[in-house]
């Protein structure tokens, strides 16, 4: 699983990375945001490539994991 860190960054640029990452075609990803926005567009993204989102959230940052 590829793990990407997307903390301190603002969108779009989380949502450029997963993108990139996801140019592997494997079947699971992860990424870590520390802001809302970023939690709501990859999320929307990922939903849009076809993959299932888990979502934990601890001490204001969010890991998601996408899984096809």
């Amino acid at each position: 699983m590829k793990v990407i860190d997307a903390r301190g960054l603002s969108c779009p640029e989380p949502v450029v990375l997963l993108r990139s990452a996801m140019e592997s075609n494997e079947d699971a990803y992860q990424i870590i945001v520390d802001n809302h926005a970023s939690r709501e567009n990859t999320t929307r993204y990922a939903q849009h490539q076809g993959y299932q989102v888990a979502v934990s959230e601890k001490d204001g940052e969010w890991t998601l994991t996408f899984t096809k």
